[in-house]
């Protein structure tokens, strides 16, 4: 896109959306955290994004759209699409303008999920299930917009919604006391990343913005790559405030043009500070909220001695995950082990496993097995915790010696899935 013609926010803009918002958003803290900051030698801030009352940033894109609407688009009345933070920001931007909103969510969103948008909207808005993607529940919502003339509230590629998250970017600069070296920002569909880091390529040009993006979901890394928008085939949804198969047309040129780096996490990574934040700092955070913690560490000998911004874009996250969360988080640490283990079909077998195969502090954690009749060996799925990825090889060592190893489960995902 040319760079004459292509939309950028403009500092005024975000001033004028702060003004709109000092009575609805949270001027969230800049907080100093000790633990990382001694991990990585460094000052890291984190703006507190997750203490908004809708627990996330996007109240601001949300309310700056919506009151930036005509009062025959208000009385039309307002849609949108969203199994998550959007939601939030759209049902009690409506509340606090009294004016109503059909809000469209899969059917298979958790009914926490919904409660907090009712919650939220109470009886300005109204909620309907769609399809079983957001896809589906996307194009439901734009369908009733062209067919009932209602207005459509974009979660991320609107003018609007862009100067409202940038509002972020003016925050921080006014709470910093100091120079701000490096922001790391989250990045889903980029209207936070385009809205923030233009705010600091005008007022700060001399801080490195740093996007990140969840390994599953690259789209805007795969679109900058290749100069050109990008829409996913497939993507992971497990980081679902952050999880887009395409991101907007307004904010990819943006976030191209403004930001100085464009990095993908592991969601394995992200579990892990999650679990970390929660047991270190008492601090409760949705994945996607993790994911600029999560990339300090591909940047340890950059950030040295520097003052470092965090953004926690958000706290919306179901405690019924926190198994998956924590799994995934051992996994990616070479703790969590999955095995077919062949078991002769003798008295005292599992008990030799146990005291002969085992370490002294490795836990068995998963076991499936179902005695064959007529078999020598019968096999059963094992996980195993181990307390070091070093104890593996010992272990693999002795199942192999005392005739017990079947398979290693970890590197073959398609059986993993099926069988775990």
């Amino acid at each position: 896109m040319d760079v004459k013609t292509m939309y950028l926010p403009t500092i005024e803009a975000v001033k004028d959306a702060a003004e709109r918002l000092k009575d609805v958003a949270v001027k969230t803290p800049l907080s100093p955290n000790l633990n990382y900051s001694k991990a990585f030698k460094s000052n890291i801030y984190f703006k507190r994004e997750d203490l908004q009352l809708v627990r996330s940033y996007k109240i601001r894109g949300a309310f700056n759209k919506i009151s930036s609407l005509s009062p025959e688009d208000l009385q039309n009345g307002i849609v949108c699409a969203s199994a998550g933070n959007h939601a939030q920001g759209v049902a009690l931007s409506c509340k606090l303008k009294k004016i109503k909103g059909t809000i469209y969510m899969p059917t298979p969103t958790p009914v926490q999920k919904i409660e907090q948008v009712k919650m939220f909207g109470e009886e300005y808005t109204d909620i309907v299930l769609q399809g079983d993607t957001y896809d589906d529940a996307y194009n439901a919502a734009i369908s009733e917009c062209k067919r009932l003339n209602k207005t459509f509230i974009h979660p991320f590629n609107d003018e609007k919604v862009i100067e409202g998250q940038a509002t972020i970017g003016l925050e921080i600069l006014e709470q910093a006391n100091f120079p701000v070296d490096y922001v790391f920002i989250p990045v889903g569909g980029g209207g936070l990343a385009s809205g923030l880091s233009t705010v600091f390529k005008h007022l700060s040009p001399e801080t490195k913005i740093i996007g990140v993006e969840p390994l599953g979901a690259p789209s805007m890394s795969e679109s900058i790559k290749k100069q050109s928008l990008v829409e996913l085939a497939s993507i992971e949804n497990f980081v679902d405030g952050a999880a887009v198969k395409k991101v907007g047309a307004l904010t990819f040129p943006i976030c191209d043009r403004n930001l100085d780096g464009m990095i993908t996490v592991h969601e394995g990574k992200i579990c892990q500070v999650i679990l970390d934040l929660y047991n270190r700092d008492a601090v409760v955070v949705e994945p996607a909220g993790a994911l600029s913690i999560a990339a300090l560490h591909k940047f340890q000998d950059e950030i040295a001695g520097k003052n470092v911004v965090c953004v926690v874009s958000g706290s919306n996250n179901d405690i019924t995950r926190t198994p998956e969360i924590k799994e995934r988080a051992l996994l990616y640490g070479n703790l969590k082990h999955y095995f077919i283990v062949k078991f002769p079909q003798r008295a005292g077998a599992l008990r030799e496993f146990v005291v002969d195969i085992l370490g002294p502090t490795d836990d068995i954690t998963h076991f499936e097995y179902t005695k064959k009749t007529n078999r020598v060996n019968g096999a059963a799925v094992v996980g195993v915790e181990l307390r070091s990825p070093d104890d593996l090889h010992p272990l693999m060592t002795r199942m192999k010696k005392h005739n017990f190893f079947g398979d290693y489960l970890n590197d073959k995902p398609e059986l993993f899935q099926f069988l775990v």
